[in-house]
């Protein structure tokens, strides 16, 4: 019984984010909130900050270092991304 409301209560908050359009959005805050369990710990670490801008994710970082070598492997981020949230919803990635 347990199960069976939890199955609606998902189904219910899912209805609810495609009427209203959020869908996108909430898949955006749920990438930031889980950004330490979703990047490395170093990279997780020394992002000072992160939001999106027209499907671009735009990443803050607080290590110049590092910021080169993730510039290297942006395709690789950007298929963890889209792994994350799907496809289609992040367009780029701009680090900072």
């Amino acid at each position: 019984m347990k199960e069976d409301s939890v199955k609606s209560f998902r189904n219910a908050f899912q209805h609810f984010l495609k009427e209203e359009n959020l869908e996108h959005t909430f898949k955006q805050k749920r990438l930031i909130a889980n950004w330490g369990h979703i990047m490395e710990k170093t990279i997780a670490s020394r992002t000072s900050k992160l939001f999106f801008k027209d499907k671009v994710l735009f990443i803050k970082l607080t290590s110049a270092p590092l910021k080169n070598e993730m510039q290297a492997a942006k395709p690789q981020i950007l298929g963890i991304i889209e792994k994350e949230l799907g496809q289609g919803e992040v367009v780029d990635v701009r680090l900072m």
